[in-house]
């Protein structure tokens, strides 16, 4: 219904204008209810929004009413006047809402004595084409000689200017709760990858690690996690985040030794515009990012003696600046340190600060080599076998005896993370439905049982002794034939020959 007189004319030229300049959505819509109330003598009014996700309406800005008030009017598609325009598409108009017994006053502000007026309510429907994605409301005091009908068309053409301002907040807030949906299912996901239960072990070395996870994970220490490369220490610090009471907070990594030196500062506490070159904006450090949740430190022992200091401050503290910065900034960040270097002997040289090591060391944990947990050997080839198997979609069930024999017999430098290459490097090669020994690589098929039997002659005994040491020195060096040599006490021309008297190559342990 087109407008149909002066006062209407004005009210729709100040609804434009202040879409025109509103730059902010909700704003935009608190000045049009602001501009309704003027013209239309309204006391209430609000815009109201369905999400489809929730198949809920609620009221998304309003006049007239408290923050309470905008709270509870939530209602369901159907559900009271509002529920019934937005399920219909149609406008509805009540001429006195004491009257209407589908006037829910979810918001509970209408309740009237007998010295107020009463209240007349319109709504109509706010349109995405055919689609109805809200609805637009007012109260105005009962008025004989008012047309509910020209008020509705007038809000109906108010409605219709306001609608790609709606549908544009329909989309802002569907975006959110997809993103919150997928938020909540992601970290759901890393709960249950991270679980304690997860790492595979059945050797009493590695129960004795599930229960010092177990343990720390309800508190907040500090915790420094020992093991040589590969062992799983990254792993492990998962595990004591998602069992925590942090686990729904961030979990923040850092590669001490993967980032240069001369840009750890600034990865770890941030840095402001301008603080050095190449600093164009101001960045948000690593600290800050884990904010009430934790940060893992893996390669602690890489970071350098001015680093070290201000780790020592954030762990006391609780606080630091950002580089090129003044503005003290708090953080309250569980910290999880893992290392394969030895810190006792770092603190000796002067090359760890003592004070941070015991900071750091509050709960040690130790991750033994894979060497060290024979028993566990063939429960992770059997496990990473399943993984890469069902991956590359090959019905591969099990390994042959030697196979299992010469995993069984290898030193396992690389540790855990060694042993997950080779079995899928084993099932990319496999074409048959057991992995052989030839799909292993060099390395581990080199590998020899040492025989000590009563049988054997003396010299036969030496010459696998000799062997095993030369190969061990190997696997301890990956492959760097002169430390390798200094390590069994030959120089490395006698190693050399020796190693092609035994046909070890040492290229394999590289």
């Amino acid at each position: 219904m087109p407008p149909t007189n002066i006062e209407e004319l004005r009210l729709l030229f100040a609804v434009s204008r202040a879409l025109g300049e509103g730059s902010d959505l909700k704003t935009t819509l608190y000045m049009v209810l602001d501009i309704l109330s003027t013209s239309l003598g309204m006391i209430r009014g609000t815009v109201t929004i369905l999400n489809p996700l929730r198949d809920e309406i609620s009221i998304e800005v309003a006049h007239g009413l408290s923050k309470s008030a905008i709270e509870r009017g939530k209602y369901k598609v159907g559900e009271g006047v509002t529920g019934k325009v937005i399920e219909t598409g149609t406008p509805f108009s009540v001429p006195k809402i004491s009257k209407e017994p589908l006037f829910l006053n979810r918001t509970a502000t209408r309740r009237r004595s007998e010295t107020e007026k009463e209240l007349s309510f319109i709504c109509v429907p706010i349109k995405k084409g055919t689609q109805v994605v809200g609805a637009l409301s007012v109260d105005r005091p009962y008025d004989e000689s008012y047309s509910l009908e020209e008020g509705e068309g007038l809000l109906s053409i108010v409605a219709a200017m306001i609608a790609q301002h709606v549908i544009n907040l329909e989309t802002v807030y569907f975006e959110q709760e997809q993103l919150r949906q997928e938020n909540q299912r992601l970290r759901e996901e890393l709960t249950r990858k991270y679980r304690i239960t997860n790492i595979i072990g059945n050797s009493n070395k590695m129960k004795d690690v599930f229960q010092m996870i177990s343990q720390v994970s309800r508190s907040n220490a500090t915790v420094l996690i020992r093991g040589e490369s590969g062992t799983g220490k990254e792993l492990v610090a998962s595990a004591i985040h998602y069992a925590g009471v942090r686990a729904k907070n961030p979990f923040v990594k850092v590669n001490c030794a993967a980032i240069p030196a001369n840009l750890i500062e600034s990865e770890m506490f941030g840095h402001e515009r301008g603080a050095f070159t190449g600093a164009i904006r101001q960045k948000v450090g690593k600290f800050e990012m884990a904010d009430r949740g934790t940060i893992f430190l893996d390669e602690i022992g890489a970071v350098s003696m001015e680093v070290q200091a201000k780790l020592l401050r954030v762990i006391q503290e609780k606080e630091f600046e950002r580089v090129g910065g003044t503005k003290t900034i708090k953080s309250d960040v569980r910290i999880i340190a893992a290392t394969n270097k030895n810190l006792e002997e770092a603190v000796e040289k002067g090359e760890f600060r003592e004070d941070l090591y015991y900071r750091l060391n509050v709960f040690p944990i130790y991750l033994p080599p894979l060497r060290e947990r024979r028993t566990d050997i063939l429960l992770l080839a059997d496990y990473f076998l399943e993984k890469y198997a069902a991956e590359n979609r090959k019905d591969i069930g099990s390994f042959s005896k030697t196979t299992v024999d010469m995993l069984m017999n290898y030193h396992w430098p690389g540790n855990v993370r060694e042993l997950e290459n080779c079995i899928e490097r084993a099932v990319l090669l496999c074409e048959e439905g057991v992995i052989q020994g030839y799909h292993l690589p060099p390395s581990i098929q080199a590998v020899k049982e040492t025989d000590l039997s009563p049988g054997t002659s003396l010299e036969d005994a030496v010459e696998n002794i000799e062997r095993d040491r030369m190969v061990d020195a190997l696997k301890s060096t990956r492959g760097n034939m002169a430390k390798a040599a200094k390590i069994v006490g030959l120089t490395e021309r006698r190693f050399a020959y020796r190693a092609k008297k035994y046909g070890i190559d040492f290229r394999w342990y590289r």
